[in-house]
């Protein structure tokens, strides 16, 4: 029985810590975003990493290997 209890505190302490950190950050803790919406958030900064480290020829490769195996 106090094993029990002591892992409800513990779960009611943890719930309590990440709902404070989605509300410092602005963000909801639950919900879904929408696959666009996530899309246009990540692209210009991968555009940016791509071309500060010159990953470009990365990007060309894995992209033609999704192409060779969605082709076959």
């Amino acid at each position: 029985m106090a094993d029990t209890a002591g892992r409800t505190v513990i779960h009611t302490r943890r719930r309590r810590s990440i709902r404070a950190a989605a509300d410092a950050f602005g963000g909801p803790q639950t919900g879904t975003r929408h696959p666009l919406v996530a899309a246009a958030m990540v692209l210009p900064m991968a555009i940016l990493l791509t071309i500060t480290f010159g990953g470009w020829e990365a990007v060309v490769t894995q992209a033609s290997s999704v192409a060779g195996m969605l082709g076959r």
